[in-house]
Parts: C-alpha cells; structure tokens; sequence
C-alpha cells in the first residue's frame, strides 16, 4: 500500500478509478448547491487532485481555476475536462498557502480532501499553516464570496466518525467560524473484487478485508462539509 503522498504523486490513475465509485447517489453537488447558487460564479479548487469537484461544477460555473501540488493530478483532472467539451476551465500546480490569483477575484472556493493536510503534514507548526491557508484564501475572494471545505469522516461507517488524525483540526475550523454538516458519499464497486482491490489499495490492508467479510459492493462513506461566507 502507498503512503498519501505516494498516491497524489505517483498514482492518480488508480486514484481516480476509485474516486470514480465515491458518492454514487451525487449528494456532493447538492451539498454544494444547497449553500450556494452556482450561477455566473467564478471558482477556485484547491487541492483538485484528479478533478472530482471541478467536474462536477465547471457546466454550472462562469469559471474555475483548479490547482494541486501535483502535475501528476493534474494531468488526469485536464484529461477528462477536456473530454467534457468544456473551455471554462484552467489548471494549475500551487500551494493552498500561495495561490497565483489575484485579490478580490474568486466567488467560491471549494477544497475538497486536501486542505487538512496543512494540519497533518504540518508538524508543530500545523495551526500557523493552517491560519495562512485561510489567510490566503480570504485574499482572492471577493466580498461575500463563500469557501466550502469537504473531508472524510470515516470509511466504513454509516454514522460520521473522524479520524483521529484529524480531530484537532476538525476543531480548529470550527473555532475559525465554520459552519458544519455530514453527510454520506457511499462508494459503490461494479463488483466485490473490484470494492477489494480499491479499498486496499487506498485504506489499506485490513479495510480490504473488511469488505470481502462484510460482502461490500457499496463501501459506506460519511462525509464532513465545512463552509464559511466572508
């Protein structure tokens, strides 16, 4: 099994394939719409990875920007916008903590899976990277422009339980003023050996053994939604 950091730079085809089977029932896009009206806005996606988000919102948006630390993610994410036929978009490698937008241009920002690794891989110093993520994103948005941050909360379980590498920082958006919801993004695998094959490739060993023991074709998901409007 790959580290995280392994995945984003080395394997964002077998990634995709499994974000691919993530919230088959589309709950992430009515989330979204139910914060807010997606019409005529112009969006950044921080931490796009393959694309997950910037597909779903580049037909409903103005426009969207879409940047990653990865080019290997990156590539993957311009190859099936392109396919979709679509020229609203562009894509770009940059840190959540220095993004090349200018002040005041940006409606939304969505942040999808990513910006919780300023926490994780921040060391001791995971509050300040935090703090200047935000601060950074607050400087492209334009007055009452909104930022809607997505995380897991928990593989295999039907009731929200966060990871405990996550837990600290969890708090930390809600003390920055976050709103917060959860909801389910099930996964679901054209079949047993392929919820297996994926599940171990991304969660590991022993989830992978759990949906062979549990007969897992839908692997359920819960969901974290964190938004803020400024």
């Amino acid at each position: 099994m790959p580290t995280e950091k392994e995945v984003y730079e080395k394997y964002a085809d077998e990634y995709e394939r499994l974000i691919q089977r993530e919230d088959y029932q589309g709950n992430i896009l009515r989330k979204i719409e139910h914060l807010v009206s997606l019409v005529d806005l112009d969006v950044v996606d921080f931490g796009a990875g393959t694309g997950r988000l910037t597909r779903l919102l580049a037909p409903r948006v103005r426009s969207i920007k879409a940047f990653d630390n990865s080019a290997h993610m990156l590539e993957v994410a311009a190859k099936s916008l392109r396919k979709m036929g679509l020229s609203n978009w562009a894509t770009g490698i940059a840190d959540h903590r220095q993004i090349p937008v200018e002040d005041d241009n940006t409606d939304l920002i969505v942040s999808g899976w990513s910006f919780c690794y300023l926490a994780v891989w921040g060391g001791d110093n995971w509050k300040s990277a935090l703090e200047d993520g935000l601060k950074e994103m607050r400087r492209i948005l334009r007055p009452g422009g909104m930022i809607i941050i997505f995380e897991t909360m928990g593989t295999g379980h039907t009731s929200p339980q966060p990871p405990e590498h996550l837990t600290e920082y969890c708090a930390w958006l809600t003390e920055a003023g976050f709103g917060s919801s959860s909801f389910r993004t099930d996964y679901k695998f054209i079949s047993l050996q392929e919820a297996e094959t994926l599940s171990t490739f991304f969660f590991g060993e022993e989830m992978g053994i759990q949906v062979i023991q549990k007969n897992w074709r839908t692997l359920p998901e819960c969901t974290g939604v964190w938004w803020q409007q400024f």
